[in-house]
């Protein structure tokens, strides 16, 4: 009898022991709440610029073609890395924007990004629904492929000092994103 007792009385010191560790451990086991998780991001600081015509034999094809009368900017530039107009090329940036307020909310109102890099290869989307004449445009990314599929988050667009004229603009932008997982 005096040896069931001890039996059970280790069986019970060891339950006890497991439960005291699991709930006094210091590493949690516990799953993150969902509010907590938090997707993979991206901060990204390009430049949208005219091309250098000689590093860029087709910049023929990518002025900015503002039409006077109606305000509709359709343009192809290239995206780089630093402000010099010979910084490294990433990708390119093209669009069709309608800066009226009838088209506010027009679907036409995108700009693609393109990248081909080594680090990033694919293309971001980027509503531009609320265009005005600022130095600072804050717009919607709302997809994109490769690289920054299904990727969402801001894109703001400054306008850089260095201008000559309204062709020549360069525009610093500033890339946050967020990724599924």
């Amino acid at each position: 009898m005096k040896n069931r007792i001890i039996f059970c009385a280790a069986i019970c010191l060891a339950i006890l022991a497991v439960i005291l560790l699991a709930l006094l451990s210091p590493v949690s086991h516990r799953k993150q709440a969902k509010h907590d998780r938090k997707p993979p991001w991206a901060d990204l600081s390009l430049y949208i610029q005219q091309p250098n015509s000689k590093a860029n034999s087709r910049s023929n094809n990518m002025q900015l073609v503002p039409s006077p009368d109606s305000g509709i900017f359709v343009f192809r530039r290239m995206l780089t890395k630093g402000l010099e107009n010979t910084s490294q090329i990433v990708g390119n940036a093209q669009g069709f924007i309608i800066p009226n307020e009838q088209f506010a909310r027009s679907s036409f109102n995108i700009i693609y990004l393109s990248f081909d890099t080594p680090e990033y290869s694919g293309s971001l989307s980027v509503h531009a629904k609320h265009i005005g004449h600022e130095n600072r445009e804050e717009m919607t990314v709302v997809g994109g492929t490769g690289s920054f599929a299904f990727a969402q988050g801001i894109a703001i667009f400054l306008q850089t000092e260095r201008q000559a004229s309204v062709t020549d603009t360069c525009y610093h932008l500033k890339l946050q994103l967020q990724f599924p997982k």
